[in-house]
Order: C-alpha cells, then structure tokens, then sequence
C-alpha cells in the first residue's frame, strides 16, 4: 500500500528536480518519488550487507570465495 510522504526541499533543489524530470520526460513528482525510493533501497542493501558480513565467519568466507579485495567495478559507497 502506497503512503504519503511530503518533504520540503529549497527552490534551488526543486529547479535541478524539475531540470532532471524534465530531461528524463517524467512528471517532477513521480521522479523524485522514485528517486527518493532508490536511494531508501540503496541504504537498506548496504545495512543488510554490513550486517551480513558482521556474522561471524561470513567476512573470511566471502574473501575465499570471492578474494578480499574488491573488484575493478567496485565503488566506494
């Protein structure tokens, strides 16, 4: 079930909103509801992985699966 949720942003910030919905030829609400989704979902992926790899003998268990360090495509987030 969907929710409200109202925000209030300053007009510089609601310009480049409207300047990006408007390149991607979405309505300005929509877009930055999704927008705002994404990043949710984006800290809930790392908390969840950060908690994953708390768990005792999961870190070691991943690095002599996967190597210890990361990949080339790897970002810091």
């Amino acid at each position: 079930m969907a929710r409200e949720l109202r925000i209030e942003i300053d007009d510089e910030q609601y310009e480049q909103l409207e300047r990006e919905a408007h390149e991607r030829h979405e309505d300005p609400t929509v877009y930055a509801g999704r927008v705002l989704a994404q990043e949710l979902n984006k800290a809930r992926f790392l908390e969840g992985s950060a908690l994953f790899l708390a768990t005792p003998g999961v870190r070691e268990e991943f690095a002599s699966r996967f190597g210890p360090q990361p990949g080339t495509a790897a970002s810091a987030a």
